[in-house]
C-alpha cells in the first residue's frame, strides 16, 4: 500500500533528485517494501545512448531482477519509490541520508540537513554548495573484468551457470564473491611456493571457492595443486567429490571428518574458510597455525560464543542493547582472532570480502607468515600477553 509523502518523504524526494541532477547519486536503496513480492530497489545513474538517466534494478523474491529507465527529473516514479518503502538509504558522493517509516506512518530522516547544505548550500549562512565528486554515469555502464567469465565447467556443475555460461539471476551475488575471493587469493600468490601449492579448504561446505581456487591454480595459472576440502556433511562431500572426478579435477579431494581431528603430512601452504560458524573458524585458525600455513583466508560467521561470554562491566553501556551488544562482540572476536594470529608470526589484515549489502558476513581475516618470526621469543609473549589481557577484560576469564 503507498503512503503519502509527509514533510521527511517530500525532503528526501529533493535530496534525491538534487544529487541526481548534480551527479553526486551514487545509489538509492529501497528496502522494507509494501509489496510482497520485492525485496529491494535500487535507483542508480545510468547513461543509456548518450543520455543520462535514473535506473531502477528490482530484485524480486523468486530470485529475478528486472531494470526501469525514468528521466532524470521523474519525480513522480522518485516519490512511488519513497511512497512503497519504510527504509531507504541515500549514498552520495556529499554524504548520505537515511529515511525510516514506522508501521504507523511515522517518520524520521537521518542526515537530511546536513545532506541538504552540502548538495544546496546555506544561504542563511552564506554558504556555497559543498565541492564533492561527480559521479560518471557512463563507468556504470562498464561490465567489471571479473577473473571468472562465467562459463567455466565447474561453475555449470555447480549450478551457478547455465550450459550457456550465462550465470543465473540468484547466483549473481554468489558469482561475485567467488571472483572477489579470487582477486584476495591472488593478491597473496606472491607469498605461495613458485612450484606446486598445497592447500586445504576446512568446513569447506557446498565448496565453489574450492572449486574456484583449485581452477585459478591449475587451468588459470597452470601451477599443479593439492587442494583437500574437508567437511562433516557426507551427502555434501560425496556430491562435491563427484563433481572434482567428472571434471578431470585430479588433485582436488574431499574427506568427510571432523576438522579439528583431520591432519596432514605435507606442509600446507594455504588455508581457506569461508562462513566456518561460531568456534568453528577458531578451530581453522588453529589447525593454519600448527601447520604453519603461509597464507591464511577466512571469513568467519555467527560469533555466539563471546556473546555468550561477555562480562565487562565497563561494556555494559553497550552491551545492555541486544543489538549493540551483538556488533560489539562480532568486531572484538575478530579483532582477537588476529592478535592471536599476530602472536604467532602473521601479518594481519581484516578485508571486506564483498559489499554488506549483500551479505553482512562479509569480513575476511587475512594471515601472511613472516619469516623468521621467533614464536617463543620477547614480541611473541608480549603479544601473547597482550591477547590474554583483552580475553580477560571482555570475559573476566583466564586463557
Amino acid at each position: 500500500m503507498m503512503r503519502e509523502l509527509d514533510k521527511n518523504g517530500e525532503e528526501l524526494l529533493r535530496l534525491i533528485l538534487k544529487a541526481a541532477e548534480q551527479r553526486a547519486l551514487k545509489k538509492a536503496v529501497f528496502s522494507k517494501s509494501s509489496s510482497p513480492d520485492i525485496k529491494k530497489q535500487v535507483l542508480s545513474l545510468k547513461e543509456i545512448s548518450g543520455r543520462v538517466c535514473l535506473q531502477i534494478e528490482s530484485f524480486h523474491t523468486d530470485n529475478k531482477a528486472k531494470h526501469r529507465n525514468v528521466e532524470l527529473h521523474d519525480s513522480n516514479a522518485v516519490s512511488s519509490l519513497i511512497s512503497e518503502h519504510a527504509q531507504i538509504n541515500l549514498i552520495t558522493t556529499a554524504g548520505d541520508a537515511e529515511y525510516k517509516a514506522s508501521k504507523s506512518s511515522n517518520t524520521v530522516l537521518l542526515g537530511g540537513k546536513k545532506l541538504e547544505k552540502a548538495l544546496f548550500g546555506d544561504e542563511s549562512e552564506g554558504l556555497s554548495v559543498k565541492t564533492f565528486a561527480r559521479i560518471d554515469p557512463a563507468a556504470n555502464n562498464k561490465s567489471k573484468n571479473y577473473i571468472l567469465k562465467g562459463d567455466e565447467p565447474f561453475l555449470k556443475l555447480l549450478q551457478v551457470s547455465d550450459a550457456n555460461g550465462r550465470v543465473y539471476d540468484k547466483k549473481q551475488a554468489k558469482f561475485r564473491q567467488i571472483n572477489r575471493f579470487l582477486e584476495l587469493v591472488r593478491d597473496v600468490e606472491r607469498h605461495l611456493p613458485d612450484t606446486d601449492v598445497r592447500i586445504c579448504d576446512l568446513c569447506c561446505g557446498k565448496s565453489y571457492l574450492s572449486f574456484a581456487v583449485y581452477h585459478y591454480f591449475s587451468v588459470i595459472r597452470g601451477r599443479r595443486v593439492k587442494m583437500t576440502g574437508v567437511d562433516l556433511k557426507r551427502d555434501v562431500i560425496e556430491y562435491c567429490q563427484s563433481v572434482a572426478d567428472t571434471l578431470g579435477f585430479d588433485g582436488l579431494e574431499f574427506i568427510c571428518g571432523d576438522v579439528s581431528l583431520y591432519d596432514t603430512d605435507a606442509h600446507v601452504d594455504m588455508v581457506i574458510s569461508l562462513h566456518a560458524c561460531d568456534v568453528a573458524t577458531d578451530i581453522v585458525l588453529e589447525k593454519a597455525v600448527e601447520w604453519q600455513a603461509d597464507v591464511i583466508l577466512s571469513t568467519p560467521c555467527c560469533h555466539h560464543d563471546l556473546n555468550r561470554r561477555l562480562d565487562c562491566r565497563s561494556l555494559d553501556f553497550i552491551a545492555d542493547y541486544s543489538m549493540l551488544r551483538q556488533k560489539l562482540c562480532d568486531a572484538a572476536t575478530d579483532a582477537l582472532r588476529l592478535k592471536l594470529l599476530e602472536a604467532n608470526g602473521y601479518d594481519t589484515a581484516a578485508l571486506e570480502l564483498i559489499d554488506p549489502e549483500e551479505t553482512p558476513k562479509n569480513i575476511m581475516l587475512r594471515g601472511i607468515r613472516k619469516k623468521g618470526f621467533d614464536k617463543n621469543g620477547e614480541r611473541a609473549r608480549t603479544l601473547m600477553s597482550e591477547y590474554e589481557s583483552i580475553y580477560a577484560f571482555l570475559t573476566g576469564e583466564q586463557k
